[in-house]
Formats: C-alpha cells, sequence, structure tokens
C-alpha cells in the first residue's frame, strides 16, 4: 500500500474491497447501461471498477487531492470521469436528469449529503449509500425515534434498507457495522402544496430544544405566543407536551398547515 492509499482517519476513509458487498451496492441501485451514477469519495476505486462495468458514465468525486490524481492516472476509461471537488460543493445540476447516486461515504457526511441531495434542483432518481449500520437505522425510525434526518429523507424520499455489511470487510475496520440505506425519489411530493421551506422551519424549531416539549421548542423557535402555539397543536390533534421526536410526518404536515392557515 503506498502512503497516498492509506486511509485518513480525518477523512473517515474506510476501503471496502468486498465483491459480494460492492455488487450488492449496484444492485441496490439498479445499475444499468443507459445510467450516469455519482460516486461520491471513490477512494481506491474498487466500487469505481463495479460500477464503470454497468453503467454508462461514472462521475467519481474524490475530495482527497492525491487519491484523485491517483485515481485519473488509474482510470483512464472513457466512461470514468475523476473530479478532485468537495461534494458540498458539486454542482449537481450538471448531471443529466435520472442520474443515481452510490457510494460508500463517511459517517461525518451523511446528513449534509442527504440534505443537499433532497434539496437541489437536479436530485438523483435513486441513491444507495453504504453508513454506518445505526445512521441507516436513524434514517428510516419510525416516530418514537425521529430526528431532522429522518423527517428530511422521509420527507422526500421512499427509504429502505439493504445489505448489511460487516465492519471486519473494511480496511481499517471501523467500529460498527454498515448496512446499505436506499432511497428512492419520490415523483409526486408527499404533501401536495406543501411549502417546503415553510414546513422545515417549523421542523426545525421543533427539533431545536430536543428534550422540550413542543409547546416550548415551536414556541421559542417560531418566536410565538405559547398560548398560539397551544392552540395550534390542539387545533392539529397533538398533545402539547408531547416531544418533536414523537411526531409522524403527517402529524408535522397537520401543525404546518394550521400554523401556516391561521396567518
Amino acid at each position: 500500500m503506498n502512503n497516498g492509499d492509506r486511509p485518513k482517519k480525518s477523512l473517515g476513509q474506510h476501503w471496502l474491497r468486498d465483491d459480494a458487498a460492492l455488487n450488492a451496492m449496484c444492485d441496490a441501485a439498479d445499475v444499468s447501461s443507459k445510467d450516469t451514477v455519482l460516486e461520491i469519495g471513490p477512494g481506491l476505486g474498487t466500487l469505481t471498477e463495479k460500477l464503470a462495468e454497468r453503467a454508462k458514465r461514472v462521475v467519481a468525486v474524490e475530495f482527497d487531492r492525491n487519491l484523485a490524481h491517483e485515481l485519473s492516472q488509474k482510470y483512464t476509461s472513457h466512461n470514468i470521469e475523476i473530479v478532485e471537488q468537495d461534494i458540498l460543493k458539486f454542482d449537481l445540476t450538471n448531471l443529466p436528469p435520472d442520474y443515481k447516486v452510490v457510494s460508500n461515504i463517511p459517517y461525518y457526511l451523511t446528513s449534509n449529503l442527504i440534505r443537499v441531495l433532497s434539496e437541489t434542483a437536479n436530485p438523483p432518481t435513486i441513491v444507495a449509500l453504504l453508513v454506518q449500520i445505526e445512521v441507516a437505522e436513524r434514517v428510516v425510525a419510525d416516530p418514537g425515534d425521529m430526528s431532522i434526518l429522518s423527517v428530511t429523507a422521509q420527507y422526500y424520499w421512499d427509504a429502505s434498507l439493504g445489505r448489511i455489511v460487516k465492519a471486519e470487510l473494511f480496511e481499517p475496520p471501523p467500529k460498527v457495522d454498515s448496512q446499505i440505506l436506499i432511497l428512492k425519489w419520490r415523483q409526486k411530493s408527499r404533501f401536495e402544496n406543501a411549502d417546503s421551506k415553510e414546513f422545515f422551519r417549523i421542523v426545525k424549531a421543533g427539533f431545536s430544544q430536543r428534550r422540550k416539549t413542543l409547546h416550548n421548542s415551536i414556541s421559542a423557535g417560531l418566536q410565538l405566543n405559547k398560548s398560539d402555539v397551544d392552540a395550534y397543536l390542539m387545533e392539529a390533534k397533538i398533545e402539547p407536551a408531547t416531544r418533536a421526536q414523537s411526531l409522524s410526518l403527517e402529524q408535522w404536515h397537520d401543525l404546518y398547515r394550521t400554523i401556516t392557515e391561521s396567518r
């Protein structure tokens, strides 16, 4: 292993070389010869090779300068494009419509990446991410264990879980197992005529003080009188003592509608 190939702890790099797991990621996104696939953090290129065998085109965005240079030298195939850039600054609108995302990503990137993919003007049709198993479970959580991450993912996507990938299959092994998270873009909005920006302004207010009840967190987060907040919650059939993590997306929408219609 060259020095440039050594995983960098600061970037959360863990190399995956297991053929079965790599193929499972491609299968999860149903990659075919007509697809353009965005790969984030290709690392040594093991997944890149699998994707290139199946896809029409692979755009691999690598933040690590040394790795990006090595990958550019290694892969001169006509259907692989290596881009040295921070994925959070990458212009997704340059990709063709109906592109897919298949990636093994570090834990710290997950929330921001899902937000960026959700809010872009050019979202992918399907995303298959290999993430820590706890993160995957957080994304598909049910009411009682919800977070801003799970609300965001489930608002924009149909989320499901795929294959579990054991820690020992990585180099170096992470502390926990990983799992394939599958996100399929909702072609039709989950809530008709909902203003996504305003919807999430209310959601973020609700989660702004996680240990407090919605009565307090919504009031503080939106700077509303507590008596008004209680009225909104009761109209939406939500107990004021409820906490944000207990609400379903439908309840968030009921609260959103109640607040916005009162103005």
